[in-house]
């Protein structure tokens, strides 16, 4: 049982916390002053400590400071309201674990709490530690995956820990920039194959006349311009994981030789009369509708059935809208290690922007506005001025058609499709309460 130290000057607040933890099985201790909590800390070892970032007798960081003396490896969360949250990421920046605003749920407290007591870094690529964000962004070593807080975020971090320890084909389905590859690089990290190769292969990229050599590798002579032996993408991702992005752009030719070598599990190099076996997992991603494509005659449904023994959704940005500061913070750090800089955070109207913009595309879009942003921000936060005039127009745009009735009904039926007809999460997405929406599902006639 982890027994923490509960530091707040709001005694009904913090009785409220204290009775919410002790349910879920903590042991807590309480202080209501910053002095009554280092008598605390110097008589009892926690682990963890939880304080406001203002009390009546100490300012939080100073606490802070004074703590760490005390016991240097005991991770610290700060509970702060929404106009200290600059302060708080600077608290971050000398210490503390993490930091999470009021008001919050309770979902977000034992989401931030269990982080901290695991003492899970947030790392990046070049396994550099970065800042920590208000709502816990989870990245796991050696890879760009985040795992957010919200319902769409949490289904599809349950699908890729429930089919990673298989070998079951996987297809990815998701629009334009929402981490499709990303996905695929989670399933391969925590799968039995991640000490082996992963190759990520663009399938709209290559030609037709190549894509043979290219999957399977030549010998040298077999064609013009074959001047030396070459190895293929399945004998590279042989004992590990091949993904085959945008795999809908491969030609019919392309899709028999694919499902030969996907049945077979043997490839054969152009121009040679040897077979290679290997063992692979292959994975999948597209922005289509296969199915369409199968009924259209454009995809083989053969292989559409290979390559689909489980398929993941990857949400839209809009389907994850309670992430969006999770992935505007990170994404913030990272540009900051880019590009040498040290912005702290956005202002109160970036966020707001951000909340009300659609971003057609999804986190990509998001990615490249903050880099943008972050290099063009003279100051501890990124400003109005920093965004692209692009971004305005779009948003004004948007904004417009949304008023129009017809577009408004589009809009509901998307909604609703994307979130399965779950009206609360619908209602969610379109910014609008659920009320509203029974309203408008009457008003259009949308059963």
């Amino acid at each position: 049982m982890a027994r923490i130290l509960l530091i707040e000057d709001d005694v009904p607040f913090c009785k409220l916390l204290e009775k919410f933890l002790i349910k879920k099985s903590f042991e807590i201790v309480t202080a209501f002053s910053g002095s009554e909590a280092k008598i605390k800390i110097k008589d009892t070892d926690f682990d963890l400590i939880m304080t406001d970032l203002r009390l009546p007798d100490y300012d939080g960081i100073q606490l802070m400071a004074e703590i760490k003396t005390i016991n240097p490896n005991v991770p610290i969360l700060l509970m702060t309201g929404y106009s200290d949250v600059s302060t708080a990421v600077k608290a971050i920046k000398n210490g503390a674990t993490d930091y999470i605003s009021k008001p919050f749920n309770p979902e977000e407290v034992l989401l931030v709490i269990t982080n901290a007591l695991a003492q899970e870094a947030i790392v990046i690529e070049d396994s550099t530690i970065v800042s920590k964000t208000v709502k816990k962004t989870t990245v796991q070593k050696g890879s760009s995956f985040i795992q957010g807080i919200s319902a769409a975020s949490l289904k599809l971090a349950e699908y890729i820990k429930l089919v990673s320890p298989t070998n079951m084909s996987v297809l990815v389905i998701g629009e334009s920039g929402t981490g499709k590859e990303v996905i695929a690089k989670s399933i391969h990290e925590n799968s039995a194959r991640k000490n082996s190769n992963f190759i990520a292969v663009d399938c709209g990229s290559i030609p037709k006349e190549l894509a043979a050599s290219e999957f399977f590798g030549h010998v040298k002579g077999s064609f013009t311009g074959a001047i030396q032996d070459k190895i293929g993408f399945f004998e590279a991702a042989n004992g590990g994981t091949i993904f085959l992005d945008e795999i809908g752009n491969l030609s019919y030719e392309n899709q028999i030789q694919l499902l030969r070598a996907l049945q077979e599990r043997k490839i054969k190099p152009v121009g040679s009369n040897k077979e290679i076996a290997v063992d692979i997992r292959i994975i999948t991603a597209t922005n289509e509708d296969l199915r369409e494509a199968v009924k259209n005659g454009d995809f083989r449904e053969d292989l559409y059935h290979r390559i689909n023994e489980f398929s993941i959704h990857s949400p839209s940005l809009l389907e994850r809208s309670e992430d969006l500061m999770l992935f505007s913070d990170f994404f913030l750090e990272k540009s900051n290690q880019e590009l040498n800089k040290n912005v702290i955070g956005f202002s109160e109207e970036v966020m707001s922007i951000f909340q009300n913009y659609r971003w057609p595309g999804n986190l990509r879009e998001l990615q490249n506005c903050i880099k943008r942003a972050t290099l063009l921000s003279p100051g501890d936060f990124i400003e109005k001025e920093a965004l692209p005039v692009e971004f305005f127009q779009q948003e004004k745009i948007e904004t417009t058609d949304f008023s129009l009735s017809e577009n408004e009904r589009e809009a509901i039926v998307e909604a609703l499709n994307r979130t399965n007809h779950n009206k609360t999460e619908a209602a969610k997405l379109l910014k609008i309460n659920r009320k509203t929406l029974y309203n408008k599902l009457k008003l259009y006639g949308i059963n």
